[in-house]
């Protein structure tokens, strides 16, 4: 029977890490799950060195005595979890990730590219949700990708935590958004509400949220510029 040890990894076990990387992402990248990396060997080799180890937490594991697997977490976010391929099936994935949520049982959330398929079966399967998901304009590969979720001991908690952060950027965007509709009145030809207008911006943000549909974002919309207008004449 295999004998799987985890323990924090030191600086001196960084070079053990960065094999576990490369392997693993090599895997991942010959079988299509994840997209050709844009760092060469070397790059990867000085990022993996230069973690400052008091900032994060990276754990080690090992299988019969060999580095097998890495899990690499923050405060909030898991950024790593990587097992090379042969040690696939020996409960390393599993693991690790059980050792991340007992470390952050306030939860926690990572990224995984949509087409990893088989990593992220593995996190719904473990009791992570899908949180969003994007094109992957904001990550270095340009691959879509997923934001999911493990929302600790206490969901509710996690959750609304989530909103709030989002519920600041919504609050600066709304500001934004409408000192922008008061600025451009005096400069409008026709001092009427323009519906084909609004009907395009619905449109336009239905790609970013296609759960809400065209439709009830444009009554979104509508109600924005409304209170906007009104906010204006205050």
């Amino acid at each position: 029977m295999s004998d799987l040890q985890l323990r924090p990894a030191g600086v001196e076990d960084l070079e053990a890490v960065l094999a576990v990387n490369l392997a693993s992402r090599a895997g991942a990248e010959r079988s299509g799950a994840m997209p050709p990396g844009i760092h060469d060997d070397l790059d990867v080799r000085r990022w993996v060195l230069s973690w400052d180890l008091s900032q994060q937490d990276v754990w080690l594991a090992e299988l019969d005595g060999r580095p097998v697997g890495y899990a690499r977490a923050t405060a909030t976010w898991l950024d790593d979890l990587y097992v090379v391929p042969d040690a696939a099936g020996h409960g390393v994935g599993g693991a690790l990730l059980d050792l991340v949520k007992g470390l952050r049982p306030a939860g926690f959330c990572l990224w995984v590219f949509e087409s990893n398929t088989p990593a992220r079966a593995f996190y719904e399967h473990r009791g992570l949700v899908a949180l969003e998901r994007t094109d992957g304009e904001g990550n270095e590969e340009k691959s879509p990708d997923i934001k999911m979720a493990w929302p600790g001991e206490q969901p509710l908690s996690f959750f609304r935590g989530l909103i709030d952060e989002v519920d600041e950027q919504l609050g600066d965007l709304l500001a934004r958004r409408a000192a922008l509709t008061r600025a451009v009145q005096p400069h409008k030809t026709d001092p009427g509400r323009d519906p084909a207008r609004e009907r395009a911006i619905a449109e336009a943000l239905a790609l970013r949220a296609p759960a809400l549909g065209p439709d009830r974002l444009a009554r979104i919309v509508s109600t924005i510029i409304t209170e906007s207008l009104d906010a204006a004449g205050d």
